[in-house]
């Protein structure tokens, strides 16, 4: 893993902003669950990303399996104020699974990107460069990145506007996991 990077940045947010915040929710669970396993606290980094903005849309982009066992889990991000776009995990003859949003997440960005004057991607996902770029660039939107540092793109990095590292406030961005704790060693 790449050490952490920390961009200092202090963009123009301003209470009149229209804020679109955009979860890619496969990438913070993960982050979070190999960093530090625990889970992530998605209604404080809206909380953040919003930073006393006009939030327009917060979406999170999920994965479904057929048993529903995480139905829980997006009514919780549906009772925060967070709309869920669900996608079926697909499993290929051989086992292979894959459940990707970069796409719907990219177009979603792009099609509402003229209704916002600041997006907020959280992900440190290194495919969203070019909509980083595409957002700042072509379409003249603030672009923010909230991830955990340890895991986020450089180049995401930076290609944003403003980056929050959401491992430099593990209190309040991460919910602790007391299944799981990877410093603690079990004895057989």
């Amino acid at each position: 893993m790449k050490p952490a990077t920390n961009k200092i940045m202090h963009p123009l947010k301003h209470p009149d902003q229209r804020v679109g915040v955009f979860i890619d929710v496969q990438n913070m669970y993960y982050s979070a669950k190999n960093l530090f396993g625990q889970k992530v606290n998605f209604g404080n980094i809206v909380t953040e990303a919003t930073a006393g903005r006009k939030l327009i849309r917060a979406i999170a982009y999920v994965v479904s399996t057929e048993s529903q066992e995480e139905k829980p889990f997006f009514d919780a991000l549906n009772s925060l104020g967070i709309e869920t776009r669900e996608r079926p995990l697909q499993i290929f003859f051989g086992g292979e699974k894959k459940a990707d949003w970069d796409v719907g997440l990219t177009v979603d960005v792009i099609r509402l990107a003229q209704t916002l004057d600041a997006i907020v991607l959280v992900s440190g996902d290194g495919d969203y460069v070019p909509l980083i770029d595409y957002v700042r660039l072509n379409q003249g939107k603030q672009a923010e990145v909230m991830a955990f540092g340890e895991t986020a793109s450089t180049k995401l990095i930076e290609a944003a506007d403003d980056f929050v590292d959401l491992s430099q406030a593990k209190d309040k961005f991460l919910i602790y996991d007391k299944r799981y704790n990877p410093r603690v060693m079990r004895r057989p």
